[in-house]
């Protein structure tokens, strides 16, 4: 039998409002807002699942509509063209957004995408169990199986390290973790390792260039997945990254 929700309570936001209602309400929760009119029939087409949507999630995401008629400068301030226009905001920006009646299962994404998972709750708390925990719930995702091999080589345990990233070699953050564990069996770059476990991130980087011209071929590919991985945790457009990029590059070629 199909769970019952509360019956849905979309806001209805004009000009006035909008910066309260929406702006300002999506710091604390998301809010999804609907551009529609009394005439565009994809519109009303669109509103039970917009509806559906907002009741499923008990509040913790917000639906809230536009008349474009009654608001036409809140509908070009958000570049709005088409009808129906959905844009999600949170912490004050649009995150996510689709026009026309798109199919239900669209539309769940969209909600979706705004509220923490289980295994979202899981990462965040970052201890060993809840980080097994969503492993299991998510297997195949790369960053939950990353920050478990980490928690667990703080406390030595390579093997079960190496058995989190099974199976996420393509991905550069795990691939370098497998990489580490290959080099420290070796006893290749340890220094750099333990430097980069004391948060000297930039000084183990160049312990681990400055090994490469020594190294043999399958070392010095694992010095490259390292560096990579390592590099992997930057923010994308990190000046740091760029230049430990070029230098990755002039080491090996």
């Amino acid at each position: 039998m199909p769970a019952a929700y509360p019956a849905p309570v979309a806001l209805d936001v004009s000009e006035a409002t909008f910066e309260r209602e929406v702006i300002e309400r999506s710091r604390t929760v998301p809010v999804v807002v609907d551009f529609w009119a009394e005439w565009c029939g994809p519109c009303r087409t669109l509103t039970p699942a917009l509806e559906a949507a907002e009741a499923a999630r008990e509040g913790e995401v917000v639906l809230a509509k536009v008349d474009v008629d009654a608001n036409q400068a809140l509908a070009a301030r958000f570049g709005v063209q088409g009808i129906p226009a959905v844009k999600a905001f949170r912490d004050a920006a649009v995150v996510n957004e689709f026009v026309g009646a798109v199919p239900k299962a669209k539309v769940e994404a969209l909600f979706d995408s705004l509220v923490p998972s289980r295994a979202d709750e899981l990462l965040d708390a970052g201890d060993e169990l809840s980080l097994r925990e969503a492993a299991e719930l998510e297997p195949r995702r790369a960053d939950i199986a990353v920050a478990l091999a980490r928690k667990r080589l703080e406390r030595g345990a390579e093997d079960d390290a190496l058995e989190a990233v099974k199976g996420h070699e393509g991905d550069f953050a795990a691939a370098g973790i497998a990489a580490r564990i290959a080099l420290t069996r070796a006893g290749v770059a340890t220094d750099a390792f333990e430097t980069l476990d004391r948060g000297e991130r930039e000084t183990a980087l160049d312990r681990l260039l400055e090994a490469m011209p020594t190294a043999d071929e399958p070392t010095r590919e694992q010095l490259r997945q390292a560096v990579i991985g390592v590099l992997a945790e930057l923010p994308q457009g990190d000046p740091t990254a760029a230049s430990y990029r070029r230098r990755l590059a002039a080491a090996l070629y």
